[in-house]
């Protein structure tokens, strides 16, 4: 009784059956093919049969061998400006700073134009000074100009979205304020 494999469950089936093997390594042979291997293709072809009829076939063509043309503007871009001589180390890492400041350069102008209202933010988290103010003055009137332009309206898209998102989720802003009163 205490094991589920008694006498009375499994009358029919043997005692003792051989598992199935999760990682077979005995396949029976696969079944014949009507087409040759591979392997026999350029030997068929180097002896045409009757019923095939002779063709240009070249057992030892390669693909790689076939000409390629090049297009007349790349032909004349590489006459006009022919490739320099491979860079060397300090050459290479010359082209590597000059990419580097590029795409910070780049990347500034991008944020200059389209994320005007922090330098705002930032000017009026700052201590009050001269060098503040004159900052906070100046991103003022940028915000203004940017505006104009309307090259704000993205930033200010996503901020309402935020906003929106944040009223929803935690519950600030007006809801807060009439659950107080």
């Amino acid at each position: 009784m205490g094991d589920h494999h008694d006498e009375d469950e499994g009358q029919g089936a043997a005692p003792h059956e051989r598992p199935v093997d999760p990682f077979p390594t005995a396949f029976a042979p696969p079944p014949t093919s009507l087409f040759p291997p591979v392997a026999d293709a350029p030997q068929m072809a180097a002896a045409p049969t009757p019923d095939d009829p002779p063709s240009d076939w070249n057992a030892g063509a390669d693909a790689h061998d076939l000409p390629t043309r090049e297009s007349p503007l790349t032909a004349l871009g590489r006459f006009a400006f022919p490739p320099g001589p491979p860079l060397d180390g300090e050459g290479q890492g010359a082209r590597d700073r000059r990419w580097t400041s590029r795409v910070i350069v780049f990347a500034a102008l991008i944020l200059v134009v389209f994320n005007a209202a922090s330098a705002q933010n930032w000017s009026r988290q700052q201590a009050p000074g001269w060098g503040t103010e004159t900052v906070r003055r100046l991103s003022d009137v940028w915000a203004e100009q940017i505006a104009q332009t309307g090259a704000d309206r993205p930033r200010q898209w996503l901020h309402d979205q935020w906003r929106a998102w944040q009223e929803q989720s935690f519950g600030t802003g007006a809801r807060d304020a009439a659950e107080v009163e």
